[in-house]
């Protein structure tokens, strides 16, 4: 695959131009799908076991969720957009930014091991910690490279790619995890992912180009490069910032049903734990049918229309999917909002990716993206520090199950708060197929590029 990389052009005035086939979008973005599993089998696999193998106190397992999303926010909020940016810089043989999807990958593998091995809630805690340090120093340099590599025209097909992994990847994680469970066997889930996470890393680094060279330091210590990731002059950037705001909230309406699936279905539903296997299979099944059909279709109508009005959409769908979950008397009628929700997550993850790419500086991409899943990280650890503490007042003061139901409204409120958010945002006009958006802030990103 040959892209615009290979002439050199100075940095700053890097656009990729040569139109990649499909299968170099897909390898492109296929490590989301190692990455995602890895985020939703952890998600169920820390969940499940603090629920079914009473690693936490009766009436406290949402509280122990909380604390461990807390306890993977630093290193979320701090590694990611710092790795990313200092990729950006990064001159080796392989690219600025493939040395750190290694290192990150091959870590990830170890920590897994360690989650599914401990036996308490503090060595699960420590895993998972440790596994946030070495996820997000791969994740950020990894997100650079639709930006490095894709031309404008194609944006919006290489985001639905992206969003296609991801929901793929979440398949792949709340499968295996529901099977496990099913099972009784949790652990076997994380060691999959593990391996799923090291062939997809494989297939990126080996068959995705190196990308543009890396931005000359200029003199500049690493140091000072890391520091330079969390300068103020972010805040020019009004429609990234705002953008930003809006992924928080969009998300953390997401969160507000995954963190919890595992005490809703047991606590709210009534059932046992190989049962709230079968119906999150169930719950899974349908959303996933439902965000593979969105995903795509709503990549181009996004490209017809914009992005914001199919993200507005989204939001609806999410909040009613939400809404109906919280009232369903039954796994059938929760399937039928989970359904809802999967069109909503599928959409989002696919043209919110094509917005964010639109507006950011692409020299400083790894440092931009970075930044942006941040936000990603936030969402989930803001909803379930609310969430879990939340859910376990409820359930004291009005009855066992009313907690994960009212949380779920607490989402609907999330993506309400996402689509005003969003409205600030000043898209990028695409005058042509072939000329790049003109920034919504265009001094700014001038001088970072």
């Amino acid at each position: 695959m040959t892209v615009a990389a290979t002439a050199n052009p100075p940095i700053g005035a890097y656009r990729p131009t040569v139109d990649l086939p499909i299968g170099a979008l897909i390898r492109i973005s296929l490590f989301w799908l190692g990455l995602t599993s890895i985020d939703a089998v952890v998600t169920s696999a820390v969940a499940s076991r603090i629920k079914f193998e009473h690693l936490a106190a009766p009436g406290t397992e949402g509280t122990a969720l909380a604390t461990v999303a807390i306890l993977t926010f630093i290193f979320s909020v701090a590694v990611q957009p710092t790795v990313g940016s200092i990729s950006d810089y990064a001159q080796t043989r392989w690219g600025r930014r493939k040395p750190f999807i290694v290192f990150g990958a091959l870590f990830d593998a170890l920590f897994l091991i360690g989650i599914a091995t401990a036996n308490s809630l503090m060595a699960i805690a420590a895993f998972v910690v440790l596994l946030s340090f070495s996820t997000n120093i791969a994740r950020g340099p990894f997100q650079g490279y639709v930006p490095d590599l894709v031309p404008d025209k194609q944006v919006g097909l290489a985001s639905s790619m992206v969003g296609l992994m991801q929901v793929l990847g979440n398949v792949v994680g709340f499968a295996l995890a529901a099977i496990a469970n099913v099972e009784g066997s949790v652990g076997l889930a994380i060691v999959a992912v593990a391996a799923i996470e090291l062939v997809t890393m494989i297939s990126v680094v080996v068959r995705v180009p190196n990308g543009p060279p890396a931005k000359p330091r200029e003199g500049k210590s690493w140091l000072s490069i890391a520091a330079e990731t969390w300068g103020t002059d972010i805040l020019r950037e009004r429609s990234y910032v705002w953008l930003l705001a809006s992924r928080l909230f969009i998300l953390m309406g997401g969160a507000a049903l995954l963190n919890f699936i595992y005490l809703y279905l047991p606590d709210s539903l009534g059932l046992t734990q190989s049962e709230s296997g079968s119906a999150f299979l169930m719950m899974l099944l349908a959303a996933t049918a439902v965000s593979l059909l969105a995903i795509v279709p709503a990549s181009r109508l996004s490209d017809r229309i914009g992005r914001k009005p199919v993200i507005y959409g989204c939001t609806v769908l999410g909040a009613i999917g939400l809404g109906i979950i919280a009232v369903a008397p039954s796994v059938t009628v929760a399937a039928v909002g989970a359904a809802l929700f999967g069109a909503s997550q599928g959409t989002f993850l696919a043209v919110d990716w094509a917005l964010m790419t639109d507006i950011i500086p692409r020299a400083s991409s790894g440092r931009y993206m970075g930044l942006s899943n941040v936000v990603t990280a936030s969402a989930t650890t803001i909803a379930v520090a609310i969430g879990g503490i939340f859910i376990d007042n409820v359930n004291r003061s009005v009855g066992l199950g009313s907690g994960p139901r009212l949380e779920l409204v607490l989402g609907v409120v999330y993506f309400a708060l996402g689509a005003l958010a969003l409205r600030p945002v000043v898209e990028p006009r695409r005058r042509g197929l072939d000329a790049p958006p003109a920034s919504p802030s265009a001094p700014a990103a001038t001088a970072d590029a």
